[in-house]
């Protein structure tokens, strides 16, 4: 059946553990309605896909909240033609799928704004504040100060004594059994809240009040400690929210005025003094300064901006005032864009994590029957002591919780993709995130990327006429024309301070070039061709123009009163770090290519110096036939252009990396994209993506590893309750914390 799907986000507060996605996930594929759903544990939110006009907010409200979670719905329900029936999500079908941006949303209209809904049940896994003001840090307090106390009451009533610490045992574990009910209602009888249940009451049933009391104040440790790292690795993404200033000067026919920032409108004109912050993305109109882009793009220096520059949202400007046109409203300015990017991209599991996923639906049973089977079979067939080997079996229980191994994965690709975009290196997903550090060749594009994009002067050769002169001239003619060479000379004459006279009689001449008059006296700049067709250029000339053409560069000549004066040589020069990014690239193992229409002399001279594979002169259909061929020699290819003029081979790649400074084509196409469009970002992403992997072997290392040293000593009858306890929380916190040092900037210690 063909319709609409609608898809509706929620933040929920509470969620930082493995288990509790699982528990939500389980709980709301089960509401009538619903399509799909992508939980994700570091972004703390859920997306839910359901039939357009099914209204399904009070149930999955109802629902979350039973579980005993904070729920608030965000901005951005949308609604999406399903064609055929097929309502599944596209990124949590977790396939390699370039399509990310052509998913277009259709039919777009924001939820209204409705007051969060809190849960009364009391499961706060990590609320905003001191931890000693949750209700998970309250409950963590009172199970402390309930098991001093039975310590104390039992030094006093000693034979009460078992009594007492399973009343305050049932402080801790009174909440955590409600939890584990509500989660076996809602699908999920295996929860880390169930086997914590069973393993304290088997043990107050053998005795061991004691142990039980103690286990469960641990575990409340364990999870407010996950809570509160999980809260970190979330405030990394989001605090890039506090570099947008509060409030921006608006102008209004002359005059300034303050206002919200976040009640800018597109085409308003906002100025910006030095030492502010900019308040919105926008263009620079009048004025000209030093812009700190570091905290939005990573650049280490300031740049200089001027009129028709770009400006992005939370950038530092310097020592000039600036009139800037806003471009994008606070919602979806480049720091909103990010954020929500990531955050959405974190929602795609990464295949190594979707392994661990399905590892655990079948672990977690396992380990049940694992423990019922140490706690009967030694006392059924050896005649062991039942009271022994049921304990034994109880700490298996504790011991086997998956949270540590299932959140070992998604925990370090989310804190990767968070340093990442603090870097400006934006990654949609851990499918992207994994296989960018697997690519064995980097096919570029040339212009643009391997390229800054725009010619630049780069030779003045005076043939009779000085070189200001010849730059003030071919300046001056060239004041009326938009053409990209027009603007790279009176780029150039700007440089240079160079005061441009008044042009009389200034008309083009269609394919050769541009004439007029300085001061009475005739002046044409042109191809060489068009100039040699006015005034013969010598043999010495055309030698010196040939070399420069072998360089790559395009040449204009000036001719003044009927005699050749001089050339001007143009090339889009290569970016600053392109020696160096390419370099990294093949100390790395990678094979580099240049894929580029332009023709071979250009492209040879570009790629030369950097060593690297050249095809010149090709189609973008020539371009997707390269990238399969060096597919099908068993290279994992990434893509590397701008993102739109290279839509067949970025599509065709294993991995499309989009170049620009922040644009939409950046943000919106490709699976991954350079903010600042530096070439060395490419190997910085590859080394990122290394450096994640690594994390991740790591921690699932790390979580195994304790399990099997204590699930060793439990049954050699050395440790019991309580350091098995630790197997899970202490894992699950160390394998946090782990990730975590993902977030910290490259070289850091």
């Amino acid at each position: 059946m063909t319709g609409s799907v609608q898809e509706s986000r929620y933040r929920v507060e509470g969620m930082d553990c493995a288990s509790c996605a699982a528990k939500i996930d389980t709980a709301v594929r089960r509401i009538s309605g619903v399509e799909d759903v992508r939980v994700s544990v570091t972004a703390g939110t859920v997306t839910v896909r359901h039939a357009d006009g099914h209204e399904i907010g009070p149930v999955i409200t109802r629902k979350i909240g039973g579980l005993g979670y904070k729920l608030s719905p965000l901005a951005g329900t949308t609604a999406v033609e399903a064609p055929g029936g097929d309502h599944s999500c596209r990124d949590h079908a977790h396939g390699h799928d370039r399509s990310t941006s052509g998913d277009k949303q259709v039919n777009a209209r924001s939820t209204e704004a409705r007051p969060a809904v809190t849960a009364s049940h009391g499961h706060d896994h990590g609320s905003a504040g001191p931890w000693w003001r949750t209700v998970k840090g309250k409950l963590v307090i009172a199970c402390g100060l309930a098991l001093a106390v039975a310590y104390g009451a039992g030094q006093f009533l000693p034979a009460a004594e078992p009594w007492i610490f399973t009343l305050a045992m049932l402080v801790g574990l009174a909440p955590i059994a409600r939890r584990a009910l509500m989660a076996g209602l809602a699908g999920t009888p295996f929860s880390i809240e169930t086997l914590m249940t069973v393993a304290a009451t088997g043990a107050v049933f053998i005795g061991a009040t004691e142990e039980a009391a103690m286990v469960v104040f641990l575990f409340l440790i364990g999870e407010l400690l996950e809570g509160v790292a999980a809260n970190k690795a979330r405030a990394s993404i989001q605090s890039l929210t506090a570099l947008v200033p509060k409030s921006a000067l608006v102008e209004i026919d002359g005059r300034t005025s303050e206002v919200p920032a976040e009640s800018l409108s597109i085409g308003a004109m906002i100025l910006v003094r030095p030492g502010e912050r900019i308040a919105a993305d926008g263009m620079i109109i009048s004025g000209e300064s030093t812009v700190d882009e570091a905290p939005v793009t990573g650049e280490s220096t300031p740049v200089r901006k001027e009129a028709g520059d770009r400006v992005f949202a939370g950038t530092v400007n310097g020592d000039g005032a600036l009139r800037v046109r806003v471009t994008a409203v606070s919602a979806d300015n480049t720091i909103a864009r990010v954020i929500r990017l990531v955050e959405e991209a974190q929602e795609s599991k990464a295949p190594t994590e979707r392994f661990i996923d399905r590892f655990s639906r079948y672990y977690t049973p396992a380990v049940v029957i694992v423990a019922a089977l140490v706690a009967s079979v030694p006392p059924l067939f050896w005649g062991a002591a039942w009271g022994e080997w049921i304990y034994k079996g109880l700490a298996i229980l504790l011991i086997g919780c998956p949270c540590a191994l299932v959140i070992s994965t998604p925990a370090a690709i989310a804190a990767s993709l968070s340093a990442g975009a603090r870097r400006g290196l934006l990654m949609k997903g851990g499918a992207v995130l994994e296989s960018i550090g697997r690519i064995t060749a980097a096919a570029f594009d040339k212009t643009g990327t391997l390229t800054e994009g725009k010619p630049k002067v780069t030779d003045l050769v005076g043939f009779g006429l000085p070189e200001a002169e010849i730059l003030r001239h071919a300046a001056a003619l060239e004041q009326g024309s938009s053409h990209p060479l027009a603007l790279a000379i009176r780029t150039r004459a700007d440089a240079d301070g160079l005061v441009l006279p008044p042009v009389a009689s200034a008309k083009a001449i269609g394919g050769k070039g541009l004439e007029g008059s300085v001061d009475g006296v005739g002046l044409f700049v042109g191809s060489p061709q068009a100039a040699d067709q006015r005034a013969p250029l010598t043999t010495a000339q055309k030698e010196r123009i040939a070399a420069l053409h072998d360089q790559g560069k395009t040449v204009s000549v000036l001719v003044v009163d009927g005699r050749v004066a001089g050339a001007l040589a143009m090339r889009d020069e290569p970016r600053a770090d392109a020696a160096e990014g390419v370099q990294a690239l093949s100390d790395a193992g990678i094979r580099v290519v240049m894929l580029t229409g332009d023709n071979r002399r250009t492209a040879h001279a570009i790629g030369r110096p950097f060593a690297m594979e050249i095809h010149a002169g090709l189609l973008p259909e020539d371009k997707q036939r390269i990238i399969r061929q060096l597919k099908a020699e068993g290279l994992h290819v990434a893509k590397i252009g701008d993102g739109i003029n290279d839509a067949p081979a970025l599509a065709a790649a294993d991995v499309g990396i989009a170049m620009g400074g922040g644009t939409d084509v950046a943000l919106e196409t490709a699976d991954a994209a350079s903010l600042h469009a530096r070439v060395s970002d490419i190997a910085a992403m590859v080394k990122l993506s290394q450096a994640t992997m690594r994390n991740i072997y790591q921690n699932i290392g790390m979580a195994l590893g304790l399990k099997a040293v204590f699930l060793a000593t439990t049954i050699a009858g050395i440790t019991g309750l309580w350091p098995a306890i630790l197997a899970d929380t202490g894992a699950t916190v160390l394998v946090t914390m782990n990730a975590l040092r993902l977030l910290r900037p490259p070289g850091s210690a």
